[in-house]
């Protein structure tokens, strides 16, 4: 691997980093209580990150909009005694103060000027209004800015100002959406996202008032199709409900895509088909890439983390030795991922037709078809 591991170049002088490296390099940082500054396109999941990395670290989030605060909300309110005047701490700061915490500041570079002259001296000296943050506190802060401030309406930052951050312009890959997506999303999108990527989000330049789809925009939108029952009322419902509702969300192009993929959607074969019914009929006629969909709904549902039945074994040993060369690799690398159990109950069974699971993997690595 280079040493730039998995990294993106965004231009000359910019790398990027997806989240999976960033969740591991983050820790480093924070060890020596050093203020993170998470740049990259909007939607990506900047801010569901940060609070990742916080619920490793057992710590509490304090979320500021910086882009909304005035400087009473920075500083707090003034009170005076006799001719002394001090500072009474707005509730975030005082907590942030007595107790350890990850202090996340969002769209820094969309601040007032004043607002970020105070951000500065908390960053760059801990202190703000003569309050102290607790030794254990954390501060985090996100920006659209980066490689991508061009299409943003933001502040640029200046060089004193982003030399008081330990500075990460994250770019997340598809497999970091899919992976977060498993618990996130209802299935149907994720099914469609995984075999639709190209729809996940819009990476370039953006027309004034359209609609793209992103990160965000697919939750919300599974969000609002599960509440809506999603096939069970939008797709049946007149009018082409699930079209403009997706539209609404995703754009046009997306929703086209989206609408055709779940009028077939309950025609589609699930992991429950094969493993636990053995119902492999429909998949005679698949392609690769058909197969491959199958598999990866395999492994985002976690199905080999743990031993399957001897009934599951014989319907995936039936579905295995009917899988092209590309396919069955791909399902045997992802049932190493899981048990082992699974492995080793897999390399001893053979099909219901008599076909042993054994001497496919040999015919598929090999290529001796004899």
């Amino acid at each position: 691997m280079s040493p730039i591991g998995h990294s993106i170049l965004l231009g000359a002088d910019n790398v990027a980093i997806d989240f999976k490296t960033f969740v591991n390099v983050a820790p480093h940082v924070c060890a020596v209580r050093k203020p993170i500054l998470l740049r990259g396109r909007h939607g990506i999941g900047k801010s569901e990150i940060i609070y990742q990395v916080a619920e490793g670290m057992e710590l509490p989030v304090v979320e500021r909009r910086a882009s909304q605060m005035t400087e009473g909300d920075l500083l707090g309110l003034p009170s005076t005694d006799g001719n002394i005047t001090s500072w009474n701490p707005p509730d975030w700061l005082a907590t942030a103060c007595q107790e350890p915490v990850v202090l996340f500041l969002d769209e820094v570079d969309r601040a007032t000027p004043e607002v970020r002259q105070g951000i500065f001296e908390l960053t760059d000296s801990r202190k703000i209004a003569g309050q102290t943050l607790h030794d254990d506190t954390l501060i985090f802060a996100a920006v659209n800015g980066g490689e991508h401030g061009a299409q943003y309406q933001v502040g640029e930052m200046d060089p004193a100002e982003l030399d008081r951050y330990t500075v990460f312009d994250v770019e997340p890959t598809i497999e970091d959406w899919l992976d977060w997506a498993k618990e996130n999303v209802g299935s149907a999108v994720w099914d469609f996202v995984n075999q639709n990527r190209s729809h996940l989000e819009h990476t370039g330049e953006h027309e004034p008032n359209k609609v793209y789809p992103s990160r965000r925009s697919w939750k919300r939108l599974s969000d609002c199709l599960e509440e809506a029952n999603f096939l069970a009322d939008v797709k049946e419902s007149s009018g082409g409900t699930l079209f403009h509702l997706a539209s609404a969300f995703v754009g046009f192009e997306a929703a086209v895509a989206l609408n055709d993929f779940c009028a077939k959607y309950d025609a589609q074969v699930t992991v429950e088909d094969v493993l636990d019914n053995g119902e492999i009929d429909k998949t005679s006629e698949w392609g690769i890439n058909d197969h491959c969909a199958l598999i990866d709904k395999m492994e985002a549902s976690e199905t080999f983390s743990e031993p399957v039945s001897e009934t599951q074994v014989q319907n995936l040993a039936d579905y295995f030795v009917t899988l092209p060369s590309e396919a069955s690799l791909k399902l045997w690398t992802v049932l190493g991922k899981g048990d082992n159990a699974n492995v080793i109950a897999l390399h001893k069974s053979e099909s219901s037709d008599g076909v042993k699971v054994a001497q496919r993997l040999v015919t598929m690595l090999t290529g001796d078809n004899s």
